[in-house]
């Protein structure tokens, strides 16, 4: 067993097959050694977390929803590379919209719950830049919403 592999187990963790797109876009694109995730929404019993931070969402809610993003994304990151995650370089970036009210002030923090996961999952490889953005709202309704990028081998 691969040490993502086995860190997922211990974690709990079965990575979900990658979502249909919702609209005119691939789920990931390969250019290089980089792969680019499109953003991934919040999604709860399978459906968009819904709901906007400062509003009906507390920030440890949303930290639980940018999770399951990171769930999310790391099954899409998984088919990108035929099921190996062990080809993972580096995480390069996350970028992360938070639908949330004109005065909520802690995006970051909800970003975190999707950055500490990676960073669980991938150890050094999982060391990121990050921007975390207060938004108006996000596609579907959902809470959040996030994409990355990964440097990968072979």
């Amino acid at each position: 067993m691969s040490q993502i592999a086995q860190r997922l187990s211990e974690l709990g963790i079965v990575l979900p097959p990658v979502a249909v797109p919702a609209a005119a876009y691939v789920p990931f694109v390969r250019s290089g050694n980089l792969v680019f995730l499109s953003g991934h929404i919040a999604k709860k019993e399978g459906k968009p977390w819904v709901g906007q931070l400062g509003k009906n969402i507390d920030t440890a809610t949303g930290q639980q929803a940018a999770r399951a993003v990171a769930i999310d994304m790391m099954g899409t990151l998984s088919a990108a590379l035929d099921g190996d995650l062990e080809r993972v370089v580096r995480i390069v970036k996350l970028m992360s919209l938070v639908n949330s009210t004109p005065d909520y002030t802690e995006q970051h923090l909800v970003t975190n719950g999707a950055s500490e996961l990676i960073g669980q999952v991938f150890g050094e490889r999982g060391l990121h830049a990050r921007s975390a953005f207060g938004v108006a709202q996000v596609p579907l309704g959902a809470c959040v919403e996030i994409e990355l990028i990964a440097e990968v081998r072979g």
